[in-house]
């Protein structure tokens, strides 16, 4: 299911038009990214959380040749599935 099928699929659900299905995911969007983009965990109770990590300065290696490389710090997104979720999905 791509965007254009959860937007057709939330419509239908709610009995809103495809506009106001669209605009509402695309706020949910938006809210997701800024909060988790100032460090703040979101959490949907049951379905899912988003949260952003930090990773460690490290040393890795170059597959080809060997060679240690250094990898700076960095943030990344980290999103976790709630328990109702993964208990629906396994049946």
């Amino acid at each position: 299911m791509n965007k254009t099928e959860l937007i057709e699929a939330l419509a239908a659900e709610t009995g809103q038009t495809k506009s106001v299905s669209g605009d509402f995911l695309n706020a949910l969007e938006t809210i997701v990214t800024k909060n988790v983009k100032k460090g703040e965990k979101v959490v949907i109770t049951g379905f899912v959380s988003f949260e952003r990590v930090e990773r460690k300065a490290r040393t890795a290696r170059n597959p080809q040749t060997g060679e240690p490389i250094k990898v700076a710090a960095s943030k990344a997104p980290k999103v976790s599935i709630g328990a109702a979720f993964k208990k629906a999905i396994k049946g």
